[in-house]
């Protein structure tokens, strides 16, 4: 395994961080590509920090062909690709549909005709639950159609799931394996690498510790009106961390020929839905910080409730999700804490 070089795009975002440092402390040597429009170079330091090891870096756009041409003319051993670069946010994405468009879909079919120009054959696809819309049966399996997308975020990848269908049909020598990823929260147990999103955030839990921290008036807390135990929408909340080492087991199925067919998918997650009020109050009793929010009306875009049906994940893939929900919550608060410089 040694000296196996895996490109990750989007590496020093924030899967894509926590995953690099997994991949690193599993012996891989990692490259990242990165336009750094949702990040910070200094995340490099930190990955260093915490692994002893610096991954190779390049800062560019992928939906720049000439750059990821050269870019595959000077990495000519790169052995799989962990593609994360994309845009994420559901609300963003009603409001700006071409730029979700444009981004996610030619970001992707560039890097793939890269790869295969370049005999490079094995991907791991960062996907989301999103492709299933609002499912029929919960929890979700990996079976289930696609519904209609509730974003073109959520279109996005059900589009880029397609093309890595039809890519794999086409080129029997090709291997992918899709990961939809639940909603992944928290940071790394050093809390030298969280989610920091640039301006306010879209998802709940860097919203929830930076209106902690003061950074944030109010949470604002989208429909209590949801046919939910409390009102609120539910989701399956995932470690980071252990996300990030999902992405692992995966490079290694795929290297190690050990995959099943050319195209696999597995979801994510931990088994089980938690409202956005349960979210808070867990918040609030692990780490003793009262939130300041208010119940306003639904988001466009948003599901009522969807988790993952695990057992293929967990049997097949021999991955499971590990940290609750409670170490979850105080790792994202001790990041928060840390780039705030926060004192207890």
């Amino acid at each position: 395994m040694n000296n196996r070089l895996i490109l990750v795009t989007g590496g020093t975002g924030y899967i894509g961080s926590h995953t690099t440092v997994e991949l690193l402390n599993s012996g891989f040597d990692v490259v990242i590509i990165d336009n750094l429009s949702n990040s910070d170079k200094e995340i490099l330091d930190r990955i260093e920090k915490i692994t002893g090891k610096r991954p190779y870096f390049e800062q560019f756009d992928i939906c720049d062909e000439e750059k990821l041409e050269k870019f595959f003319n000077i990495y000519k051993k790169v052995d799989a690709v962990i593609h994360f670069a994309a845009f994420k946010a559901v609300g963003e994405s009603v409001e700006k549909p071409l730029m979700y468009y444009q981004n996610n879909l030619v970001g992707l079919m560039n890097l793939l005709n890269r790869m295969i120009q370049f005999n490079v054959s094995n991907l791991v696809f960062s996907s989301s639950a999103t492709v299933y819309g609002q499912p029929d049966k919960l929890p979700v399996n990996e079976q289930a159609p696609f519904k209609p997308a509730d974003s073109p975020y959520g279109n996005t990848k059900q589009i880029a799931e397609e093309i890595i269908r039809d890519v794999v049909k086409s080129n029997p020598e090709f291997f992918a394996i899709s990961l939809r990823y639940f909603n992944p929260i928290g940071a790394h147990p050093s809390a030298l690498i969280g989610e920091l999103p640039r301006g306010v955030p879209n998802n709940l839990v860097p919203f929830i510790t930076q209106t902690a921290a003061g950074v944030r008036d109010e949470l604002k807390v989208f429909g209590d009106d949801y046919n939910t135990p409390d009102g609120s929408a539910i989701r399956d909340y995932i470690n980071v961390v252990d996300l990030a080492k999902a992405h692992v087991v995966s490079i290694l199925r795929m290297i190690e020929k050990n995959s099943k067919h050319n195209l696999e998918v597995f979801n994510l997650g931990t088994g089980k839905g938690s409202s956005v009020l349960e979210i808070v109050n867990t918040f609030e009793n692990v780490t003793g910080q009262k939130l300041n929010y208010s119940i306003v009306n639904r988001r466009e875009g948003d599901v009522e409730s969807v988790y993952a049906e695990i057992r293929y994940a967990n049997e097949e893939l021999g991955w499971k999700a590990k940290e609750g929900l409670d170490k979850t919550l105080l790792s994202a608060w001790n990041w928060e804490k840390r780039i705030r410089n926060i004192k207890d």
